[in-house]
Parts: C-alpha cells; structure tokens; sequence
C-alpha cells in the first residue's frame, strides 16, 4: 500500500512539474512577443505622430518620445530581455521534452520552439507592432522604460565591449548619430509618396524647395549683373522717369560713372513722389526738374557676400523689411543682384505678374520629334524641377553652363553633345553665351 501510494504521488508530482515548466514555457513567450512587438513598433513608430498624440496629452507618447532618444540603449535593453527569455523558455522545453521522450526530445523540442518563436513570438507581435506603430509604442513604453532602468548596467557594460571591439577593427560610433537626417528622411518619403501617386509634384516641390534653403547660396539664383537694369545718377530727371516708367521693376540700382560704382537703389514710388512734389510746389515744373537729384531720394545700397545661403538671406529680408540686395563676391566686385521674390520662387515656383515680360526663359518647349527646346540661361535646377529630370547642379547653375562644363569649351551652334543620359545641341549662340539649346533623352529614341 505505501509503495503504491509513493508511486501515485510520484507520478502526481511528475504531473505538476510537466504543467508548470509548460505555463512557464507559455509565459516565457508571452514575454517573448512583447519584447519583440516593443522594439517593432518604437523603432517603426513616427516621431512627428507620437508628438502630435503628446501635444494631445498622451503620456504615453510623451514616455516614447524619451525613450527613443538614444536607440542604442533602448534596443540594447529589448534584446537583452528578449534573449534572456528566448534562451530560458529554449531550455525548459528541451528538459521537458528530454523528460517525455527521451534522446529525441531535444530535436522535437527545437521544432516545436522554432516554429512558436517563428508565429507567436516574432511574426505575429511585429506585424500587430508594425500596423499600429504609434499605438503600440505608447501603450509599451511604460514597461519598457522600466525594463530600461533595470538592465542598464549590463547594457552599459555590453554597449562598451561592442564599441571597443569595433574600435579594433578602425570603426568608429557616434552615439549621438542619426543613420538618417531629418531632412533626408522627409526627402525620401516626399520622393516615395510621389512615386506611389499620394504626393503630387508640386507639393514635393514646394516642400523640397523649402528644405534646401539652408543648402544653397544667393549666387546660385541671383540674377547676373550682366542683365541687370541700372540707372545712371548723371542722367536728366526726365530720362530717368521715362526709364522707371518703361522699367519692369520697382527697384533698380543707381550708379555713378561706371556701373560697377553702384552708389544706391531708388524705388518707383520714391522717385514719383519726390518729382511729383517738386512739379506741384513749383510754377515751372519743367524748370523745377532740372534741379532735381535721385542722389536726394536713393536708399543706401543692400551689398551681400555672394556665399550667403538662402534661408539665412530670407531671414535677413524680413528682418531689415526689404527685398532687394546686391551681391558681391570676396574681392567686392559686383556679381549680380537678388530679391526676396527669387527665395520664394525656389519654393513656390516662377512668380509673375501683369508687368513681368513675356519670355520663354524659364519654359520648355517640346517639338514634335521630341525635343526640348530651352533657354541657356534656364537654371539647371529650374530644369529638373519643370521635367522632373536630375541633371547635377554642383558644377553650374544654368544648363549653358553645363554644357560649357561638360564640353570643356565654349561650342559653336550647332555642336551635339552627350552626357548625364541626354543629348545637347547648341541652337543659338551669342558671343560667348549659348542663348538657346536642344535637349532630347538618349533613350528616347
């Protein structure tokens, strides 16, 4: 009677260890799944979303926001704990498979563990994490950032043995590094949402346009001081309204003697109200012109160094509340001139009005054999932007420019060049400017 009862109680003992090390082994992946499903979805999750649900009051958010910082620390955490349980919930069913069927029992356990880490603990809990990124890490960063203040010792100390083992092979970290900028990472998405038709063109330009400010300099868009307007402080007050009343623009600059003494710049309204003035408190207006001096009522000239960049141009322009600089290279020549209209129209795209001339500069004609016909002084930039081409800009701005780069001379009408995947012909040319050019896509045809 007592060797039965010793056996019953013995196997009643087998029986309960078998159900707890197998609730153990369930909630050693329940564990699993979470860790993985918390690093999915706080490394998935969108920063700018889980900002807006802070700015709404989510705590949650908030405590993801912090958490996700440093990266390096918060996946260095998750895997140590998803190891450690992975490693654990492993052994246990080896031992309990061991114990029920033997030798065997350690190939059956691998089976069976590779295929409930496979479903349960990896695929599910991602694709759940991964569809619902921002949810999902508000709702773990509580247990997280606790699983965080636990294991970080160890993670300090695993963090240092890895960048000491990488230091051997010359690789360096920067804990503090992003593997991708903001602004590249807003580009690629702008770029990917365009290419899947959610994004239109436009609205990738703009935003594209409004980036790359802090990127490039006034010389890249000023307008050429070959082409620019001037008045000159000699002439009489009659030629010089009937040149501001021709004029195109509010604003021109003034100079004395040789045009590159540039002495000021007078505004239309500036220059009408002071003749106007003159005309009406005078009984001989015409008289009264004659003493009348656009050095009286100029403004001061605006100079610039050609190497300032456009964002920081634009804040200056709306600090000085004005809109129109000259700009001038290092040894303080003249180089050309830019307006507070040329900024925005990086962004915007070309601004025009009633009183803008009608030009083809920055159009692009296409005939019928599947040519662009454009404008030399097109910048290159305006090209991509127009065609959705990507011709480099780094060594010029306007696709003359481009094409002398290229060819490495100054071509003659008519001379056909290929590179960047298109083919170039010189249509016009004046002096040593190429005024117009033919453009046609290699693989075109």
């Amino acid at each position: 009677m007592d060797d039965a009862s010793s056996a019953l109680m013995g196997v009643a003992a087998m029986d309960a260890a078998f159900w707890i090390t197998a609730a153990a082994i369930l909630g050693l992946l329940v564990f699993s799944a979470f860790f993985s499903g918390s690093e999915t979805a706080l490394t998935a999750a969108s920063r700018g979303k889980l900002r807006g649900l802070a700015d709404k009051g989510s705590r949650g958010a908030e405590r993801a926001l912090e958490i996700t910082e440093d990266n390096e620390k918060l996946i260095g955490s998750v895997l140590l704990g998803n190891n450690l349980v992975n490693i654990l919930a492993t052994s246990l069913t080896t031992a309990l498979f061991t114990s029920v069927f033997g030798d065997s029992g350690v190939a059956i356990a691998t089976l069976v563990m590779t295929l409930l880490v496979l479903i349960f603990a990896e695929v599910l809990p991602k694709t759940y994490a991964i569809t619902n990124a921002e949810t999902a890490a508000s709702r773990v960063s509580g247990p997280i950032a606790f699983v965080i203040a636990i294991f970080a010792p160890v993670v300090a100390l695993v963090r240092w043995l890895v960048r000491g083992v990488l230091r051997i092979f010359g690789v360096r970290t920067d804990p503090d590094s992003q593997i991708l900028a903001v602004r590249e990472e807003i580009a690629g998405a702008l770029n990917l949402g365009h290419s899947e038709g959610v994004v239109e063109k436009e609205d990738r330009d703009r935003i594209l346009g409004a980036l790359d400010l802090g990127e490039r300099t006034v010389e890249e868009i000023m307008l050429h001081r070959s082409r620019i307007e001037m008045i000159n402080a000699a002439d009489s007050a009659q030629e010089i309204l009937s040149q501001c009343l021709h004029s195109n623009h509010t604003r021109l600059p003034v100079y004395e003697g040789d045009p590159e003494n540039i002495v000021g710049t007078i505004h239309a309204k500036d220059l009408f109200r002071a003749t106007y003035t003159l005309a009406t408190n005078s009984e001989n207006p015409a008289e009264a012109l004659k003493d009348f001096k656009i050095t009286d009522v100029m403004m001061k000239p605006y100079f610039i160094p050609d190497t300032t960049s456009l964002d920081e141009q634009m804040r200056q322009f709306l600090h000085m509340r004005t809109h129109f600089a000259l700009v001038v290279d290092e040894y303080g020549a003249l180089q050309g001139l830019i307006t507070l209209e040329d900024i925005l129209e990086e962004i915007v795209g070309e601004i025009t009005d009633e009183f803008d001339p009608a030009t083809a500069e920055h159009t692009v004609r296409k005939t019928e054999d599947g040519t662009f016909v454009v404008d030399g002084a097109m910048t290159i930039r305006d090209l991509n932007r127009a065609m959705d081409w990507s011709l480099p800009d780094e060594e010029a701005n306007t696709i003359a420019g481009l094409v002398i780069h290229e060819a490495q001379t100054i071509p003659t009408v008519g001379q056909v060049f290929s590179f960047h995947g298109f083919r170039f012909e010189v249509a016009a040319r004046k002096e040593n400017r190429l005024t117009r050019l033919r453009i046609r896509l290699l693989n075109a045809g």
